[in-house]
């Protein structure tokens, strides 16, 4: 056989896994979905998502999710807004104050990715084991802080990445016309806005639909959430008690509360796309 004739049987080949691997991953998708919306559009309504559950953890018939999708939006909206806050300036400042190259600036970078690669269980372990020393009980603050901190590193590289994009005799031409450093980040900041929402987005996606990081430091409620210091559901902790229940109609309704969650996520993944086309139009 021709060297000609191997290259393209290997490209081939190589086509051929790529298109399985692209129809396996869009059949998991749609069985995944598939199955949600068969076992949870019937149980889906609209007392179900307007009302508290009413037998205690979801174990009776009665009531609905409520509360665990008012929980959900305050921890995922406060923690995104936190982490915003404190990961755009650590970005600025490692794009813009740290010498490029630099052994911080590698070390800083090599923080966050393992930072961002950690199971969110051990950030809710340890924010866990800080509210156990600081005698702070399972409340809404301790989720807040715990999903605050995963999700700052989501942020910060998402941001940095953005920064990446920026042609690099842009820095150096605002800096010859006597721009400070701030100035021009605030320059840069305004150049990657859409990509900064597509960070926030993402960010926001990550924190709604996590479940270990706030299983030990949010508690549970089947309350509306009042005070940042009380405990409060949330729609992944919803979902895992109501499937424990033995009882077929409160398992349709975690099924159901699967379906909302994964509209707000796939609401977010839209949203997230168009910024992300926009960033890019923005580009050119």
């Amino acid at each position: 056989m021709s060297n000609v004739k191997k290259r393209l049987l290997k490209e081939k080949l190589a086509k051929g896994a790529m298109q399985l691997s692209g129809m396996l991953i869009t059949g998991c998708l749609f069985f995944i979905v598939g199955t949600i919306l068969y076992k949870g559009l019937p149980y889906l309504s609209w007392e179900m998502i307007s009302q508290t559950p009413q037998g205690g953890f979801y174990i009776g018939k009665d009531g609905g999710i409520f509360n665990a999708i008012l929980g959900s939006l305050y921890l995922a909206s406060v923690s995104t807004a936190l982490a915003t806050l404190i990961g755009v300036p650590i970005s600025i400042y490692v794009h813009m104050y740290v010498k490029s190259g630099s052994f911080l600036e590698r070390a800083c970078k090599l923080l966050f990715d393992v930072l961002f690669g950690i199971p969110s269980i051990v950030y809710g372990a340890i924010a866990f084991s800080i509210m156990v020393w600081m005698g702070i009980r399972a409340s809404l603050l301790g989720g807040i802080i715990t999903i605050t901190l995963l999700t700052i590193p989501i942020v910060v590289r998402t941001i940095d990445e953005l920064l990446k994009t920026l042609p690099i005799d842009l820095k150096h031409v605002t800096f010859s016309l006597g721009s400070t450093r701030w100035e021009t980040a605030k320059m840069f900041l305004r150049y990657i806005r859409p990509g900064i929402f597509t960070a926030v987005l993402l960010a926001f996606g990550r924190a709604i639909g996590d479940v270990a990081g706030v299983l030990l430091t949010t508690g549970f409620s089947d309350n509306l959430p009042k005070y940042i210091d009380e405990p409060a559901a949330t729609l992944p902790l919803a979902i895992f008690f109501q499937l424990s229940s033995p009882i077929p109609e409160v398992q349709g309704r975690a099924y159901a509360s699967a379906l909302v969650l994964t509209f707000i996520i796939l609401t977010i993944v839209i949203c997230t796309h168009i910024l992300a086309s926009k960033q890019q139009k923005h580009k050119i």
